[in-house]
């Protein structure tokens, strides 16, 4: 579960391994003032001040306590939860932070009650009281538990433990699209139309529940050990497929925002995600993003105004279905694009099935090519 960042907040790369904190190193002093000056507790002259006392043989705990106004055992809290980057949940072992994003963390964790490993996604401590991202958070909870799917990570609900919000997820073992394209290696490209397939379906699924997800990236996609293919963030789908954003408001993250969206007339239509599932094929294929520039501007009139360079997939032996794939799924004009999700799979099934049936490198392969991917 790693951190990527995203136009609009929130946690992506969920369940994939990163750096990571781990729960049972103990915080050192110079560690502790160091954090106490990075959350704004101390400033640098108040933290040498009590570094030198702490050498002259004074008790850190009091002299913590002294210069934070609180009581011992509140400075024992902040020690142990690292200023409160690491919360403390009733009922979980934290493990260890497996990924950061703009509103959430997620954790590898322990159900001390089941016996069993989880993963929680607990809201930032800063958002935790503003209502409007308590809502958004419990909205996607809400989702999650709504409509399972194979291709979509299980929920069991959100809640709250004094100040902390998170919510429970099942641990996947795996990594993000984006890790592995981030290892300088593309996607061959029967393992490519093979995602493509299983994020569209469960894209499908969720569309017919009138779910839009507004945010469909390699991110956002986790590849299991056991080939699974899962969406893992609902952050900022929209529950009722005929409501719109405001204009200007457009959802999502720049590289993979749609014409559309990327003029502020963000419709909240499902060809919008079909637009951003070709920008990641794109990406599984070639490695790297169709339009980028210097800053989120560039991007976003690339976005709008310029052409798609086929040569790119042209260069890599690609076959003329899937540069045709591409080509429809990231039409200028979203009328253009395939119309629906069955129109999309019925295509991208039948190029899968019929490699399978030419004996070409097939998607059942790819679990020996994320073996040689790990070493």
């Amino acid at each position: 579960m790693g951190a990527e960042a995203r136009g609009a907040g929130g946690c992506s790369k969920v369940y994939a391994r990163s750096p990571t904190i781990g729960m049972s190193e103990p915080i050192t002093d110079p560690e502790f003032l160091a954090l106490l000056v990075h959350h704004g507790r101390l400033d640098v002259q108040q933290a040498e001040g009590l570094m030198d006392g702490i050498r002259a043989g004074g008790e850190p705990a009091a002299l913590f306590a002294q210069a934070l106004g609180l009581a011992e055992t509140e400075v024992d809290e902040l020690r142990r939860t690292r200023c409160g980057e690491q919360p403390e949940i009733p009922g979980y072992r934290l493990i260890e932070r497996l990924g950061r994003g703009g509103t959430a963390d997620v954790w590898a964790a322990t159900d001390l009650r089941r016996k069993r490993r989880v993963a929680l996604k607990v809201l930032r401590p800063d958002l935790a009281a503003q209502p409007a991202a308590l809502r958004a958070f419990a909205a996607e909870a809400k989702l999650l538990c709504a409509h399972p799917h194979e291709n979509l990570v299980a929920c069991d609900g959100a809640a709250r433990a004094g100040a902390t919000v998170f919510m429970r997820l099942e641990a996947i073992e795996g990594r993000t699209l984006l890790e592995h394209l981030d290892e300088g290696e593309p996607f061959e490209e029967g393992e490519a139309l093979r995602i493509v397939l299983e994020v569209a379906r469960v894209l499908e699924h969720l569309e017919r529940q009138g779910v839009v997800h507004r945010d469909v990236k390699p991110g956002n996609v986790m590849l299991a050990r056991d080939g699974r293919v899962v969406l893992i963030d609902l952050g900022l789908a929209v529950a009722d497929k005929g409501q719109s954003s405001a204009p200007g408001a457009a959802a999502g993250t720049v590289a993979y925002l749609s014409p559309e969206e990327a003029s502020g007339a963000a419709s909240g239509d499902s060809r919008s995600d079909i637009y951003s599932l070709g920008v990641t094929l794109f990406h599984l294929l070639v490695g790297r993003l169709p339009f980028e520039g210097s800053d989120d501007r560039e991007v976003l009139a690339k976005q709008i105004f310029a052409s798609l360079e086929s040569k790119e997939l042209q260069g890599r032996g690609l076959s003329p279905h899937v540069q045709y794939f591409v080509e429809k799924m990231m039409s200028k004009d979203a009328d253009d694009r395939y119309q629906s999700w069955t129109e999309l799979i019925a295509d991208v099934r039948a190029q899968v099935e019929g490699r399978e049936t030419l004996n070409l490198k097939a998607p059942s392969q790819r679990p020996s090519r994320l073996r040689r991917r790990r070493r």
